[in-house]
């Protein structure tokens, strides 16, 4: 790419970003501007990509770390021919546009990764690298190379503040993803100003660290910049840092460099400056360059040729290697194959369900390839151990993750891994930590990742180690994000097919709450119990005619409603497990009304809030505080959960 056309380019980069962001009158011009060079670098130059087939499994992969910056990422999609039309442009934050405030997975062609919440962007990078080497270790052979990309990044100052990517950074500099290259726009400014308000650490020196390759350069040096990419790409054991000063708002005249270009509009009239100091026409409202225009039609052509001969070699690979080309085609299909054989368990036998839940697992792992993931520094007490050599840098093989006490980034890596295509990522800690990867898990819901989250220890019967591991809201705060199903099995047959459900879902995340402490299988009313446990409820135990009283229960408490229903004198008793409250509230009042007939006096027991179950309910026994440290059993009876307080409420008038 010679310097005319990276400074055409640049020049149409700013005029789009600066009149898209006028004529919504919202926007976040400063990163477009002082980055514009680089995007038409990346795109031009460094990255092996192809417009013509934006989901190329060899494609290289761009994140925006920097979200907000989102019209450096549109204006360059639409001057390599992605599909990103000016009038997509002209609609810039406008309802139903492609361009979006911040750039969204599935929205616009090109864009790899939904971002905006900063840091996220840099941590699913890593979770792409991740899986780009993985894809690598088992597809690749000694006569074909398949899967040979990069993963390129641009963060800036807030990415680095945050601590998500302090997280994904370490693991990756700990993994030495070698194909991993992070741009960091160091222009100094935050919203509030400078950032030597509050951020005066060596970012590079942090990085080198965490032990990646460290370069420094300045944003305009364009040869400069070839020089460290060059580097960074002949350094294949470990992730690459690129330091770039730059100025943000570079181009406006009277306001590059300040704060003032972050977040806001330029003005017509610094619109108008800008235009005269870069000669392009005063009236020429979202002008492209001719020149970059022809460039970039040059460039498709070049491209396309790449990904031609790319796709000349797999096709040669598949007829050589068939075995490998059907679990891979499988892998990228996205739909997980069930289990032959899930294991049996006999009515009265006793296990926890994380227990269960390992050994569903374990069904799992062996009937799907693309199964992968791993626990954040809990694979004992989570039961998430799957067989064979964990992921490193020296066994790219591995399908087990050890992410360390890192729950925040091992949400976004998932994340990563499942943008990234081939693989069915599983995290897991305590249910308690889920507070710790929520933003995550909401970006995974946003983007309809079907990631699962297996979630144990999951109430006060956690016991000893007191109300700091005792979950109690974190049900209900889960279940408020839209599109989680959050599932909480009361057995092991429950968990078998909770993690069937989860596998069978490809439009979001799936939580799996198990207990630590031991249930038994429980003797099941509705024969057909397995299906009806996807409309979110079943008939656990009944009655010869219509109910007086149903309990509505999960997890650990349909055992303490059977015992309930033992003791609750007078009443004809249904005990109704429910699998998924948010699925069974949403079913029409028809099918609630057979488990749950309108007569009866409904009630709920949860070992938490109330929240979501009062919608449905005229009575609740739960947990409406935090807990205390003593053994379970003991700590659930101080709380108030018991068969007798539960029994007690079925006959209060």
């Amino acid at each position: 790419m010679d310097i005319r056309s990276i400074e055409e380019t640049a020049k149409s980069i700013r005029c789009l970003s600066m009149d898209a962001i006028q004529k919504a009158n919202s926007g976040h011009p400063g990163l477009p501007l002082g980055c514009a060079e680089l995007g038409a670098l990346l795109y031009g130059e460094f990255m092996r990509h192809d417009p013509a087939a934006p989901g190329w499994l060899d494609r290289d992969r761009f994140v925006l770390s920097a979200g907000h910056g989102s019209m450096l990422l549109y204006s360059m999609l639409h001057l390599s021919g992605y599909g990103v039309s000016l009038d997509d442009i002209r609609s810039f934050r406008q309802l139903g546009s492609k361009c979006a405030g911040h750039p969204e997975y599935g929205v616009a062609p090109g864009v790899e990764t939904t971002t905006g919440p900063l840091g996220q962007g840099l941590a699913n990078a890593v979770g792409m690298a991740v899986a780009e080497s993985m894809l690598a270790a088992r597809f690749n052979t000694a006569g074909r190379t398949i899967v040979d990309h990069y993963t390129w990044v641009l963060a800036g100052d807030g990415c680095m503040q945050e601590g998500v990517s302090a997280e994904a950074a370490s693991l990756a500099g700990h993994l030495g993803l070698g194909k991993l290259v992070v741009f960091y726009d160091d222009n100094s400014i935050t919203i509030d100003g400078g950032t030597s308000l509050s951020f005066s650490e060596d970012v590079g020196a942090r990085f080198a660290a965490y032990g990646w390759h460290v370069q420094n350069g300045d944003m305009y040096d364009v040869a400069g910049v070839r020089r460290m990419v060059a580097a960074a790409k002949a350094e294949s054991g470990k992730p690459s840092l690129i330091v770039l000063k730059s100025i943000i708002g570079k181009g406006a005249p009277t306001m590059q460099g300040s704060h003032k270009v972050h977040g806001a509009p330029l003005g017509a009239d610094e619109i108008a400056r800008a235009r005269a100091a870069m000669g392009v026409p005063a009236d020429a409202a979202f002008w492209v360059s001719p020149e970059a225009t022809a460039f970039f039609a040059s460039r498709a052509r070049e491209l396309a040729a790449v990904r031609s001969a790319w796709q000349a070699g797999y096709d040669a690979w598949r007829r050589e290697e068939p075995s490998l080309a059907a679990e891979l085609d499988a892998m990228l299909a996205g739909k997980a194959a069930a289990p032959a054989d899930w294991p049996a368990y006999a009515t009265g036998q006793s296990m926890a369900t994380r227990n269960a839940s390992g050994a569903a697992l374990g069904a799992v792992f062996a009937s799907w390839p693309g199964l992968v993931g791993g626990s954040a520094d809990l694979t004992s007490p989570n039961m998430t151990s799957i067989p064979g050599p964990a992921y490193s840098r020296a066994e790219q093989k591995g399908r087990m993750l050890h992410y360390g006490v890192r729950e925040h980034a091992m949400a976004a890596i998932s994340n990563g891994l499942a943008v990234h295509g081939g693989f069915r990522p599983f995290c897991a800690t305590f249910l308690v930590f889920a507070d710790y990867l929520r933003p995550s898990l909401r970006l995974a819901a946003l983007m309809k990742l079907p990631v699962v989250y297996v979630l144990t220890h999951d109430s006060v019967f956690v016991g000893e180690d007191g109300p700091t591991h005792q979950p109690v809201e974190q049900l209900a705060s889960l279940r408020a994000i839209p599109n989680v199903l959050v599932l909480r099995p009361a057995d092991a047959e429950e968990t078998n097919e909770a993690w069937a459900w989860a596998m069978a879902r490809t439009d979001g995340p799936t939580v799996i709450a198990l207990s630590r402490q031991n249930l038994p299988v429980l003797a099941k009313a509705d024969p057909d119990w397995r299906e009806t446990y996807r409309v979110g409820a079943y008939v656990a135990r009944n009655t010869a005619g219509e109910p007086d009283v149903v309990i509505l229960a999960t997890g650990s408490e349909v055992e303490l409603a059977m015992k309930a229903a033992d003791i609750i004198p007078g009443k004809s008793v249904r005990v109704v497990s429910v699998s998924s409250l948010e699925t069974f509230i949403s079913q029409p009042d028809a099918l609630r009304d057979t488990l749950v007939p309108p007569e009866a006096k409904i009630l709920a027991c949860e070992a938490g809030r109330s929240m979501g179950w009062d919608r449905i309910v005229d009575g609740f026994l739960g947990i409406e505080r935090f807990g205390e440290s003593g053994p379970g059993a003991k700590v659930a009876e101080h709380l108030g959960l018991t068969a007798e307080a539960l029994a007690a409420l079925a006959i209060e008038r």
